[in-house]
């Protein structure tokens, strides 16, 4: 109804956000792959009155994360990062992506520490196409800490 104070319990749109790294702003289309999971371990001890195993949480793993943005003239950032691999070293990175209210504030972060390219996709061509190019970057990272503001 019109004029009622409205609830300010609603889910976030997940098209307004940023990513941050080396201390800049870069504009991605899109990002997915923002995952961790613990892996379970079955154990049972010799004694156990229970015909079963039991379950604990393991070591923890995260995926990679996929990162799209739209190509521009003279932007080789990615293929340059990538260049950088020589036997098995590389310059680690710690990217921050933040999911950002109609404020520019940061409402959720991800980071993730320590990462790596592990491979680049570029765009596809089509003679007959109109969309915009656009290519991706997939990064390798140890650890990730979310933050909820």
């Amino acid at each position: 109804m019109a004029g009622e104070k409205q609830d300010k319990v609603w889910p976030l749109p997940k098209f307004y956000f940023q990513v941050k790294w080396d201390d800049q702003v870069c504009q991605f289309q899109e990002v997915s792959g923002l995952n961790v999971e613990s892996t379970p371990i079955e154990y049972r001890h010799g004694d156990s009155p229970e015909f079963s195993v039991i379950k604990m949480p393991g070591l923890k793993k995260v995926g990679n994360v996929t990162m799209k943005k739209g190509v521009f003239k003279s932007d080789n950032s990615f293929f340059t990062w990538f260049q950088e691999i020589k036997l098995n070293t590389i310059k680690r990175k710690v990217i921050t992506i933040s999911l950002l209210d109609e404020s520019n504030a940061p409402t959720m972060t991800w980071t993730l520490n320590n990462a790596f390219p592990t491979k680049i996709t570029g765009t596809d061509l089509k003679s007959n196409g109109n969309e915009v190019a656009v290519e991706s970057i997939e990064v390798a990272f140890e650890t990730m800490s979310i933050a909820n503001s």
